[in-house]
């Protein structure tokens, strides 16, 4: 049974009284008033406090493991407690991030249950090997379009949990809720909800564009078995609707910030944390991979340099492989322009806000987002944004209102729109402005979870009657 003992995160302070995201902040004494006012607010209607909700999340991650279904999953279910007090449960694997699904030789997470501000947490143990074993076969499989080729497919991907299937069908919980697709574990949710006849809601964060991960005639199946679809954009929306999901069962909502934590930050004081006063600084802050684009802004870089010198660029993120590739490109440049780009790894949550607010431009020509929740990161804080012109990101970023978009891949635009951006600081204010009105009116945490709230509700209801 889980305890109600209290865990410890990685800088060794207690995460208990309150959130998880805030206890290695020191942050707290900003949301809790914020939370309370929001809980009154004449737009938090007032039913949903009626009924507790019993709360079953399965999810591939939680705190401390770091990645954007894993945030979104954590801050829904700290908001669903807080605001609700709903009981609220993660089931999650005990790996750190995807790379534990299929190498059994990395660092996890310890095994069983514990409780982060009011959550209870189990992490199942993954077996990595199974995955592992199939990841040759079923590359030889999808090239040649072989007809099992999915499933190989999906066992490759994993994570392969053993004992989850079973777990959630005893777990006494009024709606089962999943994140996210491609993964194994949004099948074994599905199916246990079916089983025992509850409510199931499945959050995808598609990637259509990714044929190797999306293009499976599984995950659509299953998306139509379910009693809601929760999609992030738009995009992703009419794209499950195009494949047999019935309109009135697709929900979307996007992903939130928490304003608080960046109301304290001024550009000045950003800029002078880095070293980089009186500098004009863009920047990359996300996962450091080589789909992120930051190879197209390295490319990019001696375009801008030709119009504005003594531009810097600040590119942050957890140290990944690609990074050593990055590296390798950042190398390639003249001394002085090496001096001149900023690399920030492995940076603390708290640290999050103030790289943000160094920034005179935001940059990141990533081509495959669910959604990008950098880019409400950014805009909170009042900076213009560019993204790519592909996947779910023309859905959330407005060209020429809040920000800028460019072909993927296509260093020369990108160079152009930020020599624009940086040419135009007026034109640059607004359009950071407007984005940070967007993000106030439609994508803090408080709204999200009560959107969601209000779709395990409906579900509940269409399966109850």
């Amino acid at each position: 049974p889980a305890t109600s003992r209290s865990s410890t995160c990685r800088t060794g302070r207690t995460v208990g009284a309150r959130p998880a995201y805030l206890a290695h902040r020191g942050q707290a004494r900003l949301i809790a008033p914020y939370l309370a006012l929001y809980s009154m607010a004449p737009g938090a209607p007032v039913n949903y406090r009626k009924r507790i909700m019993k709360i079953l999340h399965i999810t591939q991650g939680y705190f401390p493991t770091i990645g954007g279904v894993e945030w979104l999953i954590q801050r829904v279910s700290e908001e669903l407690v807080q605001q609700f007090d709903d009981e609220v449960t993660v089931f999650t694997t005990n790996c750190y991030n995807g790379e534990g699904f299929f190498n059994p030789k990395v660092p996890r997470l310890a095994t069983g249950w514990e409780q982060i501000n009011g959550v209870k947490v189990r992490r199942f143990p993954v077996a990595s090997r199974i995955s592992q074993l199939v990841r040759w076969p079923q590359a030889v499989a999808y090239r040649w379009k072989l007809p099992f080729n999915e499933r190989l497919r999906a066992l490759a991907s994993g994570p392969v949990i053993p004992e989850l299937e079973e777990a959630i069908r005893q777990f006494p919980s009024d709606i089962i809720v999943a994140a996210s697709f491609p993964l194994l574990h949004m099948f074994s949710s599905l199916r246990a909800a079916q089983q025992t006849q509850r409510g199931c809601v499945l959050v995808g964060g598609l990637h259509p564009i990714d044929d190797w991960g999306f293009n499976r005639t599984m995950i659509y199946k299953a998306i139509r078995g379910a009693d809601r679809y929760i999609a992030f954009t738009g995009y992703e929306s009419q794209y499950v609707i195009e494949r047999g999901a019935k309109p009135e069962n697709v929900a979307t909502i996007g992903l939130g910030v928490d304003p608080p934590l960046f109301e304290q930050v001024s550009t000045q004081e950003a800029k002078r944390r880095l070293g980089l006063e009186g500098k004009t600084v863009v920047g990359f802050i996300g996962q450091l991979g080589g789909h992120k684009g930051i190879d197209t802004l390295v490319r990019a870089m001696p375009q801008i340099w030709e119009y504005a010198p003594e531009t810097y660029f600040l590119i942050a993120g957890a140290r990944t492989l690609f990074a050593e590739q990055m590296e390798k490109m950042l190398a390639e440049l003249p001394e002085r322009d090496r001096q001149k780009v900023k690399l920030h790894y492995n940076f603390a949550e708290e640290e999050k806000p103030w790289l943000f607010g160094a920034l005179d431009v935001f940059a990141y020509p990533s081509g495959y987002e669910s959604f990008g929740i950098a880019f409400l990161e950014a805009w909170i804080l009042g900076k213009p944004v560019i993204g790519c012109r592909r996947g779910a990101v023309p859905w959330v970023i407005n060209p020429g209102r809040d920000g800028l978009l460019v072909d993927y891949q296509n260093e020369n635009m990108l160079a152009e729109a930020v020599i624009t951006l940086i040419k135009n600081p007026g034109w640059a204010q607004i359009l950071g402005q407007t984005g940070k009105e967007k993000v106030l009116a439609n994508y803090t945490w408080p709204e999200v979870a009560r959107r969601f709230r209000q779709n395990y509700s409906d579900a509940i209801q269409k399966t109850t009657g």
